[in-house]
């Protein structure tokens, strides 16, 4: 075993030791939003632009930026739609099937960053605006995990999991993924027509079932 390894063997065990009960994993609602990458920004903001922290999200580095933007489709549009930081290597925007009805677009379930065959949108900004092909999801519902994380709740990257989802009218959620970086915090991932079929508080925290 190399220095390396021991190293991050030992910070896993570290962590699994205080690691808290299993009283649940807390629960992340994603409104509608969307992701650019720098020459989008510039487009849609000016050159030169860059984005403006609000706050920070429940994943590390990840923020919600005082910038927004319009959505348009075929029958609809939205506006202030907000952009999240930092900027990508590809556009995405993440809307629920409900919001899709009000465009007039009919996205994918796709997981972030698989935008093949994913719906065109138009993006207008303050200094401009451009169709974004291919870019437009509902996002698949995910639990984000670090290794101790995983190892705790026996789990590996890529399996699907079900989830039991709290609220006045609560349901058992299947096809969860879980996806596991070392830059993840434990944290579920729906969106707004979701957590509100189950009248689930934002508060909340879920039961993973294997």
């Amino acid at each position: 075993m190399t220095d390396n390894q021991e190293f991050t063997v030992k910070k896993i065990l570290s962590m699994l030791e205080s690691h808290p009960a299993e009283t649940g994993i807390p629960l992340g609602v994603s409104n509608r939003h969307i992701h650019l990458t720098k020459e989008s920004m510039e487009i849609l903001f000016g050159k030169g632009y860059e984005l403006t922290k609000a706050k920070d999200l429940g994943q590390p580095g990840q923020y919600a930026a005082k910038e927004t933007v319009c959505i348009a489709g075929r029958k609809g549009s939205f506006s202030n739609v907000r952009v999240l930081g930092p900027v990508r290597k590809q556009n995405q925007v993440e809307i629920s099937r409900t919001d899709g009805f009000s465009l007039g677009i009919n996205p994918p379930v796709r997981l972030s960053g698989d935008l093949g065959g994913a719906a065109d949108i138009c993006v207008i900004g303050p200094k401009g605006m451009m169709v974004m092909k291919e870019s437009v999801i509902v996002a698949k519902p995910h639990i984000h995990m670090s290794p101790a994380d995983a190892l705790y709740y026996h789990v590996n990257d890529g399996d699907t999991v079900s989830v039991e989802i709290p609220g006045e009218r609560s349901y058992t959620m299947h096809g969860v993924v879980i996806r596991v970086t070392e830059q993840s915090a434990l944290e579920f991932h729906i969106d707004t027509d979701e957590a509100n079929a189950a009248g689930t508080p934002s508060d909340a925290a879920v039961q993973l079932i294997k």
